[in-house]
């Protein structure tokens, strides 16, 4: 059932997700997709087929009729006339998300290994503010690793950036914040209960490192101007996160101010 994936959880009823732990052997390309992956390693060959796979099962599942997924600027995927989605791939996991236009304007996905960011990085992703924000979240709960969360929170904010305005944004350029439950908790994606384990946006249920699977929310400020496809001005997005697995994925979705309740903007 797609409905069961990892991402679920993390996303609005509008938006159907797939995804995959190994790669299926088999899996037809499109002549436009074999293109893209002419001279690439096994492993790119592997990532990309597969992904390609878990995109075309979400849009069967929306209702679209699958066709090419050719890449298309700054190695985004071009989907079909009417649909926004988001491709995430990391070792032992693929996955896609997507939904009609109509509902959702612009979503980005991102999963990562469960894992400390290298030292070398973390400088160049984040911001002091972030950095010292950090500093008390591993204080308070050392199983996580906040620094990998903190950067793919960041990817999925320029996933869904970057259709909106097609313009590049840099990790410096958007400031995240993680936020406490609100009183309306999110589903957990899997059918398990939810349980406060006593760090402010943190929740847990059974599943993932030390016995449970941790999930919270997250706020992006952005920090430079930028307009949605309709003219209006982008200051922010809010999105979801989880820890299991020994994977983290982040979600962000968007709507259009006033057109439905999935927005993601903050005012």
């Amino acid at each position: 059932m797609l409905s069961s994936t990892l991402l679920a959880g993390l996303l609005p009823p509008q938006v159907i997700s797939a995804e995959a732990y190994t790669d299926p052997p088999g899996v037809f390309l499109y002549p436009e997709e074999e293109a893209v992956i002419t001279r690439a390693v096994d492993k790119r060959r592997r990532e990309f087929t597969t992904g390609r796979h878990c995109a075309r099962q979400a849009l069967t599942a929306l209702g679209v009729s699958p066709g090419p997924l050719p890449r298309g600027e700054r190695g985004a995927p071009v989907w079909p006339a009417g649909v926004v989605g988001s491709l995430t791939h990391c070792d032992g996991y693929r996955a896609a998300a997507v939904a009609h236009g109509s509902e959702v304007t612009s979503l980005g996905v991102d999963a990562e290994p469960h894992a400390r960011l290298p030292d070398d990085v973390l400088g160049g992703v984040t911001l002091p503010a972030e950095r010292d924000a950090l500093a008390g979240l591993e204080r308070r709960h050392p199983r996580l690793h906040w620094d990998r969360l903190l950067f793919s929170a960041k990817e999925s904010v320029y996933k869904t950036w970057f259709p909106l305005t097609g313009a590049w944004l840099g990790f410096e350029e958007a400031e995240v914040e993680f936020l406490a439950p609100r009183a309306d908790p999110w589903p957990a994606g899997d059918g398990s209960s939810v349980a406060d384990v006593g760090v402010p946006g943190v929740a847990a249920v059974p599943g993932g490192p030390d016995g449970a699977a941790y999930s919270g929310e997250f706020r992006a400020r952005l920090l430079r101007s930028g307009r949605d496809r309709d003219g209006h001005p982008l200051r922010g997005f809010e999105g979801r996160w989880r820890v299991a697995r020994g994977l983290l994925l982040t979600a962000v979705t968007y709507r259009t101010p006033g057109a439905g309740s999935t927005s993601g903007s903050v005012a």
